[in-house]
């Protein structure tokens, strides 16, 4: 697929289309989301991810009357998938409201709901599902498809980002072409497909002709073909396994640079989306963007979190001491929204467009336009919250921690960390040389420290500095058209006004990534 510039087609204006949006979103009607979950047949691809997990106990947990989930998940066969099901779904404390409803049945109930499928959406044949049969029952039987997988690390090798983020994308849209009775196909993208542009984004779609980034030039399939011919070289020279994963994480992000993405996770989302608005013809699908994700809202308890997401690797390590100063613009608008909310607008969104009112479907999830929080708010909870409850440390001590110095740019970022930092740590080298390594653990902690800060900067300086704000008009309408409808909006809230940005992150955010993230 080439997005360049030739033969591009006349637009509409702006003006135009939001209003064409609005008339669309003006005749939306659903009705009770509870109903129309009730006897579907859903696929949720990615099924072991964060994002899936919540889905999928939200829907095991308010219509136990669905009919199937189908979890594909890679797997080499039915056991290791069923293992998977175990020890990264169920076995979590996320299901633990589940578990505790269903009691000594569970097992019976997990077993009539839900078929696990092993698969590999990175396989352009069937997803990669080996059964032929199980491949059948769902191009006949599935109701919904929803897309959750994707590799979310910033410097993947780009061999694998692209293959799961892009052509993984690709495929699940030819296999739901192929579902008959298929009613919406969910792709759930991110905000940050934008690139570093700056100012009101908007829910829009990419442009014939140009890249979601507005850069022309790109081609995806000679991209695929790089990748490629670079994997064939670097066998044929004989390189290692390290030096063909250094070789490949470094092809990323010198591709996404070259075409304005600060990195190669948002470059391969971001030609993953364009391939599904592109290639998606007459079938329905949405495409749902959120910001930053963080701990669940309410739903089913407040704070659950699994692995580090993006901003909590920041209070992990000012928690522990490895974080005294950083780079960022101290004002900048952070954009974050609760888990829970951003599965609960999936399933909205996917009952919304179940008629096959698809046109234009894009859905950004954030907080940024209707209640922002600040870089500075979020020092402010920190320091507020490790005051009072500090974490302690491998001595048993508590880590004190102080207000984090924040340096406006990389230069004064640089120098403070050369002369802070760097010049001590080369006279910490010498000396510990000198005296025969007596001051190796002093040596390697500074070490570490200074390595961990530099890891960061360089993985969210784009975001530090990030200028723009996520329009959510599309998104503020469909919760107009739910309470419109009279759905269930208590049950499937997802309307950041309602958040308290100083009690959610007090008393709900950091004590869940305390619990669950600190190790």
């Amino acid at each position: 697929m080439k997005i360049n510039q030739k033969n591009t087609k006349l637009h509409l204006s702006l003006s135009i289309s939001i209003s064409a949006t609005f008339i669309l979103f003006a005749k939306m009607e659903f009705g009770s989301i509870l109903q129309f979950i009730e006897n579907k047949n859903i696929l949720v691809i990615g099924a072991t991810g964060f994002l899936a997990k919540i889905f999928i106990e939200k829907i095991l947990r308010v219509q136990p009357n669905v009919n199937k989930l189908y979890l594909l998940l890679r797997a080499a066969d039915a056991k290791s998938a069923s293992q998977r099901l175990q020890n990264e779904l169920l076995g979590k404390d996320l299901f633990r409201v589940v578990r505790e409803k269903w009691g000594s049945n569970l097992n019976s109930f997990i077993a009539e709901k839900i078929v696990l499928v092993p698969g590999d959406i990175a396989c352009d044949v069937g997803l990669g599902v080996k059964d032929p049969d199980l491949r059948d029952d769902m191009c006949r039987d599935l109701d919904v498809i929803v897309n959750l997988a994707a590799t979310t690390n910033f410097d993947e090798r780009y061999d694998v980002a692209l293959g799961l983020n892009t052509m993984g994308a690709k495929n699940v849209l030819c296999f739901a072409k192929k579902c008959v009775k298929l009613k919406v196909l969910v792709h759930v993208s991110t905000a940050y497909v934008c690139g570093e542009k700056a100012g009101l984004i908007l829910e829009s779609p990419c442009k014939i002709g140009e890249t979601l980034n507005g850069i022309s030039g790109l081609d995806i399939d000679e991209e695929k073909k790089l990748v490629d011919d670079k994997l064939n070289q670097l066998q044929a020279e004989g390189a290692s396994d390290r030096e063909i994963k250094d070789a490949m994480q470094q092809m990323g992000n010198q591709r996404a640079n070259m075409y304005g993405w600060p990195n190669t996770y948002v470059f391969t989302k971001a030609m993953g989306e364009m391939i599904v608005g592109h290639l998606k013809d007459n079938l329905s699908v949405v495409i749902l963007r959120p910001t930053i994700v963080t701990t669940t809202y309410k739903e089913p308890f407040p704070g659950w979190v699994e692995g580090v997401r993006t901003i909590d690797s920041l209070a992990v390590g000012y928690a522990k001491g490895r974080l005294t100063c950083f780079l960022g613009d101290i004002n900048g608008i952070v954009d974050v929204i609760p888990a829970d909310m951003v599965v609960n607008a999936i399933i909205v969104a996917m009952a919304a467009h179940a008629n096959g009112a698809s046109e234009n479907a894009i859905y950004q999830v954030g907080s940024s336009v209707k209640n922002s929080v600040r870089y500075s708010n979020l020092q402010d909870y920190a320091f507020y919250y490790f005051t009072n409850k500090p974490w302690i440390g491998k001595n048993g001590k508590p880590v004190k921690v102080g207000k984090v110095k924040v340096l406006n740019s990389m230069a004064s970022f640089h120098r403070y960390m050369a002369l802070r930092y760097l010049l001590l740590l080369k006279g910490l080298e010498v000396v510990n040389t000198a005296f025969c390594h007596y001051f190796e653990g002093l040596y390697s902690d500074l070490n570490r420290k200074i390595k961990f800060v530099m890891r960061l900067v360089e993985l969210y300086r784009p975001y530090l500095f990030f200028c723009g704000v996520f329009d959510d008009m599309n998104t503020e309408r469909l919760r107009m058209a739910a309470k419109e409808n009279g759905t269930e909006t208590d049950l499937f809230y997802f309307d950041p006004k309602s958040i308290n940005w100083d009690d959610y992150f007090t008393n709900i955010h950091i004590p869940g990534i305390v619990k669950y993230v600190f190790k």
